[in-house]
């Protein structure tokens, strides 16, 4: 037997895996965007299928949930909508296949119905088919103790991931199963050249063990981030490719530029940084306000941001090119440590001559990094890091200050030119630099000695 794992109740559970019956009348309610609201308000409990008329496994279903609604006529009404005439009611409550059936209490959205409708190959996959992952477990029968297991875990975890389970090992042959074993299935959208679709979970089942492997693998390479998965991955480091992503309109299209960002995520996968793609219209308040980007930047083109767990906010300024080279640029640079973090800020003052000075976000962190760079340095005779306040001192020939802050390094004791610094605001960057122009080796703060 499948069990596709139910969230409705036992009754529905039990009529709708009934063998199909012909009836003469229908006893199915058909709700179209009109009247859905209202008609299903008057219920305390009924189920929705979502269908198409094209679709093979709505076909199938369509005598078995007839048989149904006639049976719990009375007790628990059925009601069905045609996804290809009533669009706006199948994509408010995000209706990515068919059919989808769905639980709704007083006209509210109870849950997603995923009981067992038939027991072949072909309902297993169009359980896999699913607009999320799926987690399902093979077992030799109902007795296995590793199903209770399985069962209890899925309970704990049901109201975040989709599960299931079937004692009909036969069904797992062609996804290499040949003994008692759980896969997580990757929604087929999503599936690529880069990384397995299927990932086996080799450990003992346990609530704990499951979880942590769903959470370490259910996202893959590269997800789709949407406002419903982000809280899931935050804590990591991650850059995200925004554009048209339209996996029910488009996933050719949406697939395009996702595998362009695969590629060349591919070539820095041990560096610690998480890859998604999202659509710029559902982020556009975020892209705006947080990193200065609207719809007009990039055109159809993806625009990249990378946020770090510490909060460090990164853009790719240079155009996405179709061939990944721009992206790849940006990744080098980014791993390197030679970008500069984007800050939301006003304008660096073009004059700062009052009594009162004025910091903006750009200049802000510039000021605490060069003091720190002042103590690592205190301890060195040879190096002598210094500031000066260009609105109340006459600057000296040979430097140039046409905005602030800027920096200079002047070799001690040469003629040489002062030699403007242009390199990265980070400690690091500086005391990479020093170590290049300095004649002697750096002494850090404590007495050590940079070689």
């Amino acid at each position: 037997m499948t069990t596709l794992l139910s969230l409705s109740p036992f009754l529905l559970l039990s009529v709708i895996g009934l063998s199909a019956a012909l009836v003469a009348a229908s006893d199915v309610l058909e709700l179209s965007d009109g009247d859905f609201d209202y008609t299903s308000a008057e219920h305390e409990t009924m189920l929705v299928e979502f269908f198409a008329p094209w679709c093979g496994h709505c076909q199938k279903l369509a005598p078995e949930y007839e048989s149904a609604a006639t049976k719990l006529k009375g007790i628990v009404p059925l009601a069905k909508v045609d996804c290809t005439t009533n669009s706006e009611t199948c994509s408010r409550f995000g209706v990515n296949g068919y059919p989808t059936l769905k639980i709704f209490r007083n006209g509210e959205e109870a849950s997603s119905y995923d009981g067992p409708r038939s027991c072949s190959e072909e309902d297993m996959d169009s359980f896999i088919n699913h607009f999320d992952a799926s987690v399902i477990g093979f077992f030799s029968g109902s007795d296995s103790e590793q199903l209770a297991e399985f069962q209890k875990a899925a309970s704990a975890m049901r109201d975040s991931y989709r599960f299931g389970h079937t004692t009909d090992l036969g069904l797992g042959l062609k996804h290499g199963v040949e003994t008692e074993s759980v896969l997580l299935f990757r929604p087929p959208r999503l599936n690529n050249k880069f990384e397995e679709s299927e990932v086996k979970f080799d450990e003992g089942i346990s609530t704990s063990s499951l979880r942590r492997f769903i959470r370490d693998n259910i996202f893959g390479m590269c997800p789709h981030l949407t406002s419903e998965n982000r809280d899931k991955l935050k804590g990591r480091d991650l850059l995200t490719a925004y554009y048209e992503v339209d996996y029910l309109r488009n996933p050719k299209g949406s697939n395009y530029w996702r595998n362009r960002v695969m590629k060349v995520a591919s070539q820095f996968q041990s560096q610690g940084l998480s890859y998604s793609v999202a659509d710029r219209r559902e982020f556009l308040e975020e892209l705006e306000d947080e990193f200065g980007l609207g719809l007009s930047d990039g055109g159809e083109l993806p625009m990249v941001t990378i946020r770090t767990r510490e909060g460090h906010k990164y853009t790719m300024r240079e155009e996405f090119t179709r061939d990944g080279k721009a992206l790849e640029r940006f990744l080098e640079e980014y791993f390197a440590g030679r970008l500069k973090r984007y800050l939301k800020s006003q304008p660096v003052p073009e004059s700062n001559k009052g009594p009162v000075k004025v910091v903006v976000a750009e200049t802000f962190e510039e000021i605490p990094k060069y003091n720190e760079l002042g103590e690592q340095l205190s301890s060195d005779p040879n190096i002598v890091i210094a500031k000066m306040d260009a609105t109340a001192n006459d600057v000296p020939s040979g430097y140039d200050v046409q905005g602030f802050p800027t920096i200079y390094f002047a070799p001690a004791g040469k003629k040489e030119a002062p030699k403007r610094y242009e390199g990265g605001r980070e400690v690091k960057d500086f005391l990479s630099y020093l170590k290049k122009e300095a004649a002697h080796s750096l002494v850090l703060s404590g007495g050590r000695e940079d070689l």
